[in-house]
């Protein structure tokens, strides 16, 4: 069961990827992956409240398994993360590229703990 689980919540994860990724990204002319940045950011949040529901009792494995292994395993990317870093650099753009590395690891560390302490300050 644990496997149909992730299986739906991939199934439901990927395609929110694609579509907010490529929403994100055609308001900006940048170089800069705002649409990876955007879901990578979004699925710590995620991550983090669901974590926290997880500590709390409120949110058990299989809630888990579906939203946390499911969804946001297939909402967030380190792949695309590496590749469009990559990428950045190969066409010359160093500093957007050190910029996409630091504020991923910044944005997405805070956001996970901004999710663990939003779910322990409203379930306790």
């Amino acid at each position: 069961m644990t496997w149909v689980l992730i299986a739906v919540g991939g199934m439901i994860g990927a395609p929110l990827r694609y579509l907010t990724d490529r929403a994100v990204q055609s308001r900006h002319e940048s170089l800069f992956p705002w649409g990876t940045f955007t879901v990578n950011a979004v699925g710590c949040l995620m991550l983090g409240v669901l974590t926290g529901a997880a500590d709390s009792g409120a949110a058990g494995p299989m809630v888990m398994s579906l939203l946390g292994t499911g969804l946001c395993g297939a909402l967030t990317t380190y792949s695309t993360f590496s590749y469009e870093t990559l990428r950045l650099a190969e066409r010359g753009c160093g500093v957007l590229a050190l910029a996409n590395v630091a504020a991923s690891l910044v944005i997405g560390l805070g956001a996970a703990f901004a999710g663990l302490a939003l779910a322990r300050g409203v379930l306790g």
